[in-house]
């Protein structure tokens, strides 16, 4: 593709992005908690010690919390606000993956590793779906970039912005920052048999600043858990929260030290990328085995013009996650960017030379089908599920599958039809969700419904409060009611003209102690843990959790 297409299309991509970020409301859990906290950092004035409604916290480091709080505190609290930062680390990851590529191969296949990335499942996810991962792949790839371009040029600028970018991902997400840089480079060093590269003095310039960049995080961690050891967080005993955070919820995973579990499978990254590298990860799985055929057939000695710089840190980061005791889906987009160089250069190969000539009508073959299936499931979900959703929006969607199949068909294109199906499909569907399905869907999230109730009347914030298990887990009615909402477990807390927003089954308890006034009904559910039954309109009644607001007399 040309470098006036490639940018064309990126900029569809997040122009994309945009759309998620402005029309869809935050999701339960994670990005609603992460949201909140930020709000609550702004409110309280403390920068070093992490709050979660104001109990202790320790799971994740504080530099999603700064850039968010910020991005509150200059624009109002609004979702789009603290999806910010976020976002311009996504423009980041794609920029940087851009230059590291454009180190070591032809101009054409970094473009096309910009665009790979760009228009991948979870980039469209992570820019509305907010967690550290979005934050964390522009501290890494820019570091690794920066990193290679040292290497190459020796100039200490570079030095510095990888020692900067490091520590940025260290409190981003932990040692894992510092570690895929070590995953990438080590392994690539020994192929070339560059032994030098690992006693260079310059390392320790670049580790000292990294240790002074992360003194303000390890003072705040030192004074709210060092200090006061033997606090209870999330129902686990902390002495020190220096530790915990350099040791035990990073390596722990692996050696066994954290003691919880969670999908533990060395397959389950591999098994998510299914959807989340959508719509490119046949070919990186293909470009992966190539690659590594290839470092076989040299027995593993490379010519120093050579980079397996992207394939090492893969593979050995995947390795890394693939043998903990806790992972989740989001864990593997860290090292998104080094997959999207590995799939271009696959790409490039079977799209522009006769390398792999007798692949490429099966490969389409199979996409076409892939992405007819996946156009048909989109019409369905945004003309079946929710009523809410505008008959012409599925017109348009079956108008789009209708252009995409023109496109298979096509004999006229300027680019090679499978790149673009590809593009055509992953930036098409994604816009539909964004704008159509996600807003519909988050509708029946239970913190929405509450706290939209709670402004558009008015009610006195102050006297609201929640009894019960009812908001366990739904951050997003704090962030959307913009209060610090109480939980009471005592209804004597209670008085004449007070709130109380409680499950069903709470408030059969409820009545028999302080009788009120039922003054809306609610039905929510937790939308990340979709299931059929929900998304069918004929049994999603039996799905949803109903809950009230009372008013007690």
């Amino acid at each position: 593709m040309k470098k006036q297409s490639v940018l064309q299309v990126a900029g569809l991509c997040v122009v994309t992005y945009l759309l998620g970020i402005f029309c869809v409301p935050l999701m339960d859990v994670d990005a609603t908690q992460y949201a909140s906290m930020s709000r609550e950092m702004l409110l309280q004035g403390n920068y070093l010690q992490l709050y979660d409604l104001g109990n202790d916290y320790l799971d994740k480091p504080p530099m999603l919390f700064w850039l968010s709080s910020a991005a509150l505190y200059v624009f109002g609290i609004h979702d789009w606000a603290y999806r910010l930062p976020s976002f311009l680390f996504s423009l980041l990851a794609i920029y940087s993956t851009y230059r590291l590529a454009l180190l070591f191969y032809k101009k054409e296949i970094a473009l096309l590793s910009a665009l790979v990335l760009a228009s991948c499942q979870a980039m469209f996810l992570i820019n509305h779906d907010v967690r550290t991962d979005t934050m964390l792949m522009g501290w890494v790839a820019c570091s690794i970039w920066q990193l290679a371009e040292w290497y190459q040029y020796n100039k200490w600028k570079n030095l510095l912005l990888a020692a900067v970018t490091i520590a940025g991902g260290m409190m981003t997400k932990g040692p894992l920052a510092l570690m895929i840089p070590v995953f990438a480079f080590v392994p690539h060093f020994i192929l070339r048999r560059n032994w030098s590269a690992f006693v260079k003095w310059q390392y320790l310039p670049l580790l000292l600043v990294i240790a002074v960049l992360l003194i303000p995080m390890s003072i705040g961690l030192y004074q709210q858990f060092d200090l006061h050891p033997g606090k209870i967080v999330a129902g686990k005993k902390i002495d020190s929260g220096l530790r915990f955070f350099y040791w035990t919820q990073s390596f722990g995973r692996i050696t066994g030290e954290n003691t919880h579990r969670e999908n533990a499978s060395i397959f389950f990254q591999l098994q998510n990328m299914l959807w989340s590298f959508l719509p490119w990860i046949l070919f990186l799985l293909i470009g992966l085995v190539s690659a590594v055929k290839t470092l076989i057939q040299k027995r593993f000695i490379v010519a120093d013009n050579e980079e397996y710089i992207t394939l090492c840190g893969f593979i050995f980061t995947y390795l890394a996650l693939g043998s903990s005791k806790v992972q989740l889906p989001h864990y593997i987009f860290v090292v998104f960017p080094l997959a999207a160089i590995i799939t271009a250069n696959f790409l490039y190969r079977l799209l522009y030379s006769n390398q792999w000539r007798n692949w490429k009508k099966p490969l389409f073959v199979m996409h076409s089908f892939i992405f007819a299936l996946l156009w048909i499931m989109l019409i369905l979900l945004i003309t079946l599920p929710f009523k809410n959703i505008p008959p012409y929006v599925g017109i348009l969607a079956a108008c789009c599958f209708a252009v995409f199949i023109l496109l298979v068909f096509s004999k006229r294109l300027t680019v090679p039809k499978l790149l673009a199906i590809c593009l055509f499909t992953t930036v098409g569907l994604n816009v539909f969700l964004n704008t159509a399905f996600y807003p519909a869907l988050l509708q029946c999230q239970t913190g929405n419904i509450a706290a939209k109730f709670i402004n558009d009347n008015k009610l006195p914030k102050q006297n609201v409060f929640f009894y019960g298990d009812v908001i366990k887990t739904r951050n997003s009615i704090y962030f959307y009611g913009d209060y610090f909402f109480k939980t009471i477990s005592d209804t004597e807390q209670l008085s004449p003209g007070s709130y109380v927003l409680t499950s069903q089954k709470d408030y059969l308890e409820l009545a028999k102690k302080k009788p009120g006034t039922i003054v809306f009904t609610g039905k929510g559910f937790p939308v990340t843990k979709l299931t059929f039954k929900f998304i069918n309109p004929a049994t999603r009644e039996a799905e949803l959790i109903p809950f009230y607001i009372v008013k007690i007399n």
